[in-house]
């Protein structure tokens, strides 16, 4: 009898590591994930998408960078007494099971300094940083206007 409870005990141990596990490798899922082309050459673009948290515990985006752009942040443009204004955003938390929206005239990535110029079809890749350390590579799509 006490032989069976020892090896209950010990299976339950081992187990305990692989649930902590399974829960630190869950990651945002990114979908529709796109750059606004401007109409000219400019110094800077903006990136949207949808970001979905199928994880049972919050995430945090902290930032991001890309090889393409001298400096991605997360901006939010806001209207104050009927101004647009724009500021930049230290931190998206996102709770389980919920999404958060990169849209226009919302949340979104400001891309400053393209390298190069884009094009219409071309795929940056922008990496998310997670509060926790762990980085989302995701691929956006060089479009002229929302999918």
């Amino acid at each position: 009898m006490n032989r069976r409870i020892e090896t209950t005990c010990l299976l339950a141990l081992l187990m305990v590591p692989l649930a902590s596990a399974s829960a630190a490798e869950c990651l945002p899922e990114v979908r529709d994930a796109w750059v606004r082309l401007p109409p000219a050459a400019m110094p800077m673009m903006a990136g949207f998408a949808r970001i979905e948290n199928p994880c049972d515990t919050p995430v945090t985006v902290v930032g991001a960078d890309s090889l393409a752009f001298a400096d991605v942040s997360l901006h939010e443009t806001r209207e104050e007494n009927g101004v647009s204004r724009m500021r930049e955003v230290d931190a998206l938390p996102i709770a389980p099971g919920k999404a958060a929206e990169l849209k226009p005239g919302g949340l979104h990535l400001m891309l400053h300094g393209p390298y190069q110029p884009l094009a219409e079809g071309e795929k940056p890749v922008i990496t998310l940083k997670l509060a926790d350390g762990r980085t989302l590579p995701v691929v956006f799509e060089v479009r002229k206007t929302a999918p």
